[in-house]
């Protein structure tokens, strides 16, 4: 039992993190204190003022824990890890959790190749970014691979110059072929450099050296080609045009400027590299009515540049983050060097980051509808499936789906909804171990009994351990388990449950004659549902994803294990015997169906090996507990479709 006064008295006087739970254990709030015990005790003195949003979350604390820091700028570094993983309700949010793409040239290969990259890692290569469109990053490296014909491939060179023959590209022109040595390591090198010089916004030079060749292409009538350096020209043009200068010192810097609105609130952001504005993105962040706007940038900024590999020189802003001291010692250990906070006053600096906050306003107006939209289909939604059950709070959800093919290879999937969107890092999928044919609701108590004796595995482990920066995936328990069928399917849920000691509300999803879900199965009650509302979309959307993620990982595993045939498994039937039977035949129970008469008719088949193949189908089948494979010979329509030398 958790007692309040005494866990209060017992708090150190030292830097650290703090997470407060709620009686589900959920954690529900991290902050971080140069001393836990003046910082922690605040939160329960009822004499000091509070807002509203505190008061609120300070009634739902059942519990806290707390982990000593050896300094300020460790508790911060722990309570950007920490919030990014479990993203408490209370703290301020950045909603969009995105990987930026870089395009990363591999200068530490003798042959570089330009790439395409989620991820900056500290190597010996050289990347460009972030850029905040995937499609234009692409665009990019495939102008690169035209104009200044990089390789693609992976081959190891010059180890493997010589060793298979050139690709594609080659063929087509867009590859010197360095695999075949037709190009000496010199001349790719200038190639490479070229590329970029490209990369880094030096256009001149490629859109001169373009338009002379597309002119002495036309001149000697080689219109083809004309129009070939045209379009590459164009496309150089439309990635110079994006390029817009926005200062002489060739600096890298993030301009950042916010708007609000009530609890909703932009934050906008101009990319600028070597004095280029390269890019610029726009963040939808959940605030607290009673935040300030130094309180909301520094929460954007500790989130946002917790998740991004790159950091620049320095950071433009409208006014002082609060934290700003540590935050900028916290930034200038991660780069290596120092970095700037900079709030500009006057003349140019300042209209920049005018027009990031004027940007910021536009979106905030256009989006406000559509963050309302999405709200009512996301949050919305599972409140109304909530009320339907008359649940008081509904924020996680887990489905779950079987899928086999006549008990062939059965797996499980297991989907995670959160505040109405898919939780793909949650998602887990099983490989039915005890279950032999097709069994969904032995298998579905398999699944679940794993998922959650692996959960309470990981529970205990935390609680004798210690928090952990990275909890355990299934340590999360749902608010509300859908299962993807009616009564049967519930009361399985609910008898693992109960032999685990859990406490789970559990739905099922009742289908009509054309299988579509009519209502919900709960508490032994059929509840119809308005299949107009977002509840209902919801619900619907969550079954298919189940559905969906079953059927891929069962698909995944049949196309690995389609190389193996039951003809395989027939003794001395070789590749041009059972060529020969598939040619004949388009199933096994066809080839079950011929007597060895029949059997001997097939060209190359003698009797012996008639014999053995319809011993195999009569005596294997019906007096063995591992029945052969069919699925690799069932599946296929025609001899084209057999794999390998089937």
């Amino acid at each position: 039992m958790f007692d309040l006064d005494e866990e209060l008295k017992k708090l150190p006087a030292q830097p650290g993190v703090y997470l407060m739970h709620d009686a589900k254990d959920e954690i529900i709030y991290i902050g971080k204190a140069i001393s836990l015990k003046n910082r922690v005790r605040q939160y329960f003195q009822s004499s000091r003022d509070k807002s509203s949003k505190i008061r609120q979350m300070v009634s739902r604390i059942a519990r806290f824990e707390y982990i000593i820091t050896d300094s300020e700028l460790e508790a911060l570094v722990l309570e950007c890890n920490l919030i990014k993983e479990h993203r408490p309700r209370y703290n301020t949010m950045l909603k969009d959790d995105k990987a930026y793409p870089y395009i990363k040239v591999t200068i530490s290969e003798e042959f570089p190749r330009v790439l395409f990259s989620r991820t900056m890692k500290k190597d010996r290569n050289r990347y460009f970014g972030p850029y905040t469109s995937a499609g234009a990053v692409k665009e990019t490296i495939n102008l690169i691979h035209r104009i200044y014909r990089i390789r693609t491939c992976s081959r190891s060179l010059p180890r493997d110059t010589g060793k298979e023959r050139p690709c594609l590209n080659y063929h087509i022109h867009q590859c010197d072929a360095p695999c075949q040595g037709m190009i000496s390591r010199e001349k790719y090198a200038e190639n490479v450099s070229q590329a970029l010089e490209f990369l880094n916004g030096h256009y001149d030079k490629l859109l001169k050296d373009l338009e002379a060749k597309m002119l002495e292409a036309s001149e000697r009538m080689d219109y083809e080609k004309a129009i070939e350096y045209r379009d590459l020209l164009e496309n150089v043009k439309k990635v110079a045009q994006k390029q817009k200068i926005t200062s002489n010192d060739e600096e890298d810097r993030d301009i950042i400027a916010m708007a609000r609105a009530d609890r909703d609130a932009v934050v906008q952001v101009f990319f600028v590299r070597e004095g280029k504005l390269i890019e610029r993105e726009h963040f939808h962040v959940t605030v607290g009515t009673e935040e300030s706007r130094p309180q909301i940038l520094g929460s954007f900024i500790k989130q946002f540049y917790a998740g991004t590999p790159y950091l620049p020189r320095e950071l433009w802003l409208q006014e002082k983050p609060e934290d700003e001291e540590l935050i900028t010692q916290w930034l200038s250990s991660r780069k290596g060097r120092r970095i700037r906070i900079l709030v500009p006053k006057a003349g140019q600096k300042e209209k920049l980051v005018e027009l990031a906050e004027k940007n910021a306003r536009l979106v905030l107006s256009q989006d406000t509808e559509n963050i309302r939209r999405e709200e009512l289909r996301t949050i919305g939604a599972m409140k109304q499936v909530g009320e339907w059950l008359g649940l008081e709070r509904v924020r996680r959800m887990e489905a779950y789906d079987i899928s086999n093919i006549s008990g062939y290879e059965s797996v499980g999937s297991m989907v995670v909804y959160e505040d109405g969107r898919p939780k793909r890092s949650d998602y887990r999928k099983f490989r039915i171990r005890t279950v032999v044919g097709p069994n969904d609701y032995a298998s579905m108590r398999e699944v679940l009994l794993r998922r959650f004796t692996h959960g309470l595995e990981e529970q205990k482990k935390i609680r004798e351990q210690g928090i952990a920066e990275e909890m355990g995936r299934f340590s999360r328990f749902p608010d509300l388990i859908l299962m993807d069928g009616g009564r049967g399917q519930v009361n399985i849920a609910l008898e693992v449950l109960e032999e685990l000691g859990l406490d789970i509300p559990v739905c099922g999803m009742v289908k009509d004659d054309y299988h579509r879900t009519r209502g919900i199965y709960y508490q032994n009650v059929e509840i119809p549902i308005d299949r107009y509302s977002e509840g209902f979309r919801l619900v619907t959307r969550i079954q298919d994803e189940a559905h969906r993620f079953a059927i891929e990982y069962h698909r995944s595993l049949r196309g690995k294990d389609q190389v193996h045939s039951v003809l395989d498994d027939i003794p001395g039937i070789g590749p041009a015997r059972r060529k020969s039977l598939m040619r004949m035949y388009r199933s096994p129970e066809e080839i079950r169906a011929a007597d060895v008469e029949e059997l001997t008719r097939i060209p190359g088949m003698n009797r012996s090996a008639a014999e053995s193949v319809y011993q195999f189908f009569h005596e294997n089948l019906h007096g063995k507990e591992e029945q052969p494979r069919y699925h690799g010979v069932s599946e296929m329509k025609s001899i084209d479709d057999i794999p390998g030398d089937l």
